[in-house]
């Protein structure tokens, strides 16, 4: 068991854990900081659904462009061989299955791999979906980033989703502060804990962890 992870060095464990050559997409959010820490070895590509493939970390200084953002409207740099194309064309390559991975930000994660990542139902939200549905369901894996607990103590891997559903047994693994979960068919495995020791972590879950 080490200390709880930071943003930074959770953005810097997903950035470490996507396979060389894959075609990514960064979700909104956390999910776009791990751009800051892939390495031109890996050889990643990343896409964002606003247009772009090729993207590179975020701008700095004189780097910021205002017409060069991402799809949370964060200035990012241009890599070489960088190319840009129609919002629909971006949709096609998100919805026909062209992108390795996708990383996402989460209000909840079932333990069958259901995600809900864009309504509370709060009366004060303003709900949007967005691209997440299409990146859900087209990407080959799909990684979340976020905060094991709630701010009320209650844990967001849960059994069934509370929330409204983003995608159906989409999620395969869950990087959080106290640890990373990998989602299998039978069910969730921990792989590594942080913060918590393996067992502190099973007793504020309401489902069993995989052990064998």
């Amino acid at each position: 068991m080490s200390e709880t992870l930071s943003r930074q060095q959770l953005a810097e464990l997903v950035a470490a854990d996507i396979p060389a050559g894959s075609y990514v997409n960064l979700g909104i959010g956390q999910p776009t900081t791990v751009s800051d820490y892939l390495t031109p070895e890996q050889g990643v590509t990343l896409h964002t659904e606003n247009g772009m493939l090729g993207m590179g970390p975020a701008a700095q200084g004189d780097e910021v462009d205002g017409d060069l953002i991402n799809a949370g409207k964060i200035p990012v740099t241009e890599l070489p061989g960088t190319s840009y194309f129609h919002h629909a064309d971006s949709f096609a390559m998100m919805r026909g299955g062209h992108l390795d991975v996708c990383v996402l930000g989460a209000f909840q994660v079932s333990a069958g791999g259901d995600l809900a990542n864009w309504s509370t139902g709060a009366p004060d939200a303003i709900p949007a979906v967005g691209g997440a549905m299409d990146l859900a369901i087209g990407a080959k894996d799909v990684f979340v980033m976020m905060s094991l607990f709630a701010k009320d103590g209650t844990a967001k891997i849960v059994p069934q989703l509370g929330y409204p559903a983003t995608g159906l047994g989409c999620v395969s693994r869950v990087y959080t502060d106290h640890g990373v979960f990998h989602i299998e068919e039978g069910g969730v495995r921990l792989r590594q804990a942080y913060g918590l020791s393996a067992e502190e972590i099973q007793d504020r879950l309401d489902f069993e962890l995989l052990t064998d």
